[in-house]
């Protein structure tokens, strides 16, 4: 079992959440936690909904859990699929499957407050429309002990840590209005309370949708290949460095690693953004979470799980989406005093007055409507009008915006970064040219080439013949086809055996003149080329490339006067590629090759360099600059 440890000796163990929303009161989890004996330090990834706790390696699962629970917070061990180290506190109990994490609708707070306000609702018609009032104070009470039930749990936790939280203050004011006969008003203050607390599940519960998101791309079982040539099926997390791994076609390859035997094309725009299928053969290094393609491969493992590049991805989206801004953290400091403020005054308001001769029961619901008004920063009615507005316009439109400072914070950006595959570009790739070399047309060109590759099943056959489909070129599938790995494929077309595949695969002098002059301008324009050949050498080239998407230019004309200042194109494609669609839309720049955590690191250059950045993307390794970037744009 793999324990994450760090500097000095501690060990660092993560926990994920099950149930609950005191993610968001960061602070007091953070505070709770960190009074263990052995615990040195906590932090709480809200939005990725983990746990981070770093202790002397004394601390047990079941301390950590049980005094999360007194927050009203279930937690359970993260194994390294859920954040890419695995539990190692407790053996008995990191062993343990993790509980399944119910959705938010199926919480059990949930069905105390649909109880409650069905509650609410009778005793309002028993109220206000059939005058029934010792029925409808009956039916308020009942609505205070199922809808309240879960506040006021939390409230009495927080008590015996000695704490006052905002639920404290729901309890006190609620008990108040019921002990001063104003039953009513305390039942519906404790229903809307309990609605914002749900609508803070569902939120929490939508964030921590893009890291399941990611943890699914990564298969849980690898297929171990042994020694003795036996195969035998294995959590990938109990994979190590040096084994071996079977890979069939359209499987996900489970971890990173080289490969050692096979060849395939792998499409690996999971992770790098690659927009074609790149060929594998021995030596080839891969990444776990990408998808083999139509050959099978053996991998040997190069990597623990934990080390991954997907791991890697989904760490810094946890901690990209846990950096909080200067307004957060304003906040954070005001709610260390805020709670204790409003008790205070509340006791003012309902105690000074009346010794100065003011009328104590006017006085005291004075100070209750101190503690109910104080509640308020749970309520989503409190969202300023124009900021709802501009949220629902944009939906209209087809675009999500996940709440008001998001909207906010787009005001202020000065440079837009776009990925490429996917989000500048179609994202598949398509037939661009057909330039033939003997003379035939180019019809006859796609009808030969999609004859060969007919049979195939290469993601750039998938182009050709759809080329030929658009154009309405009836074809017949070749005969005798054989594949060449990492070169292209053969098959007999009309009694005349042809070859279409990398220029590579024919001889070099065939290609001269003019012929090797337009090779190199497909090149040039960031294309990929492939021959059309026969026995007396070449007979067409085709180019092969991932489109951009209609209209682009114009978006990025549009962000220039709306005063976006610099727009630049990150990618995971080559620099020949990238150049070529950078330039044809407009950008001002453009940075190739980079891996997931290379666009984290530019992101962060840009901020420097221009300020607030918005990100663009659209494919799995965009999440940690998404998260990183002031705005992030998730295409689709």
């Amino acid at each position: 079992m793999q324990v994450d440890a760090v500097a000095g000796g501690t060990i660092r163990n993560r926990f994920r959440v099950t149930s609950g929303s005191c993610l968001d009161c960061a602070g007091d989890v953070a505070g709770t936690l960190g009074r263990l004996p052995g615990v040195r330090a906590v932090d709480v990834l809200a939005a990725a909904g983990i746990v981070l706790v770093d202790h002397d390696g004394t601390v047990t699962a079941e301390q950590v859990q049980r005094e999360a629970a007194g927050l009203g917070l279930a937690l359970a061990p993260a194994g390294a699929t859920a954040a890419g180290t695995t539990t190692a506190i407790e053996p008995g109990a990191a062993s343990q499957a993790a509980p399944a994490e119910r959705p938010w609708w199926r919480q059990p707070k949930i069905l105390a407050l649909v109880g409650g306000a069905l509650l609410l609702l009778v005793a309002l018609a028993a109220d206000k429309l059939l005058g029934a009032r010792t029925p409808a104070t009956a039916l308020y009470l009942a609505t205070v002990a199922v809808a309240g039930f879960y506040p006021a749990r939390s409230a009495l936790a927080s008590l015996r840590r000695r704490q006052l939280t905002i639920t404290t203050l729901l309890v006190v004011a609620t008990a108040g209005a019921v002990a001063l006969g104003v039953v009513g008003e305390g039942a519906i203050l404790v229903v809307v309370f309990s609605v914002g607390e749900i609508l803070e599940d569902y939120a929490s519960d939508r964030a921590r949708g893009s890291i399941r998101a990611l943890m699914a791309l990564a298969p849980p079982v690898a297929l171990r290949l042994a020694p003795d040539g036996t195969t035998s099926s294995v959590r990938v997390e109990e994979l190590m460095p040096g084994e071996r791994v079977v890979v069939r076609p359209g499987e996900r390859i489970p971890t990173d690693g080289l490969v050692v035997a096979g060849a395939s094309a792998v499409d690996q725009s999971p992770v790098t953004g690659e927009s074609v299928p790149v060929e594998m053969t021995p030596g080839s290094a891969v990444f776990g979470g990408t998808v083999n393609g139509t050959g099978a491969l053996t991998v040997e493992v190069t990597k623990e799980y934990a080390d991954t590049t997907l791991a890697r991805i989904i760490r810094e989206v946890e901690e990209a989406q846990a950096s909080r801004g200067q307004a957060q953290r304003f906040a954070d400091r005001f709610g260390a005093v805020y709670t204790p403020a409003m008790f205070v005054l509340a006791i003012a308001v309902a105690t000074v007055p009346p010794l100065l001769g003011g009328d104590l029961r006017e006085w005291l619901y004075r100070g209750l409507v101190v503690l109910t008004v104080s509640c308020s920063c749970a309520l989503v009615i409190s969202v300023p009008v124009s900021v709802v507005a501009g949220i629902t316009r944009a939906a209209r439109d087809g675009i999500l915006i996940k709440g008001g400072v998001h909207l906010e914070r787009l005001g202020s950006i000065r440079a837009v970064a776009f990925d490429k595959t996917g989000t500048l570009t179609r994202g598949r790739p398509e037939l661009t040219d057909v330039v033939p070399l003997d003379g035939r047309s180019a019809d006859e060109v796609l009808r030969l080439a999609a004859a060969v590759e007919a049979a195939s099943e290469h993601p750039l056959a998938g182009a050709v013949l759809g080329a030929a489909a658009d154009r309405s070129i009836a074809v017949t599938p070749g005969t005798d086809l054989r594949a060449m790995p990492g070169t292209g494929v053969e098959a007999t077309v009309g009694g005349e055996r042809l070859f279409v595949g990398r220029t590579g695969g024919v001889p070099a002098a065939a290609l001269d003149g003019k012929a090797a002059e337009t090779l190199a301008r497909l090149e040039a324009e960031g294309k990929t080329a492939v021959v059309l050949a026969g026995p007396g050498g070449p007979i067409a080239l085709l180019a092969v490339a991932d489109r951009v998407r209609d209209g682009t230019s114009d978006i990025v004309a549009v962000l220039r006067r709306l005063g976006i200042r610099h727009t630049l194109m990150l990618t995971g494609d080559n620099e020949r590629t990238a150049a070529a669609i950078a330039r044809s839309v407009g950008l001002d720049g453009w940075r190739a090759g980079l891996l997931p955590e290379d666009k984290t690191v530019a992101v962060a250059s840009l901020q420097a360099e221009y300020g607030p950045i918005a990100m663009v993307g659209d494919g799995v390794n965009d999440a940690p600059a998404l998260a990183a970037a002031d705005v992030g744009v998730a295409m689709g």
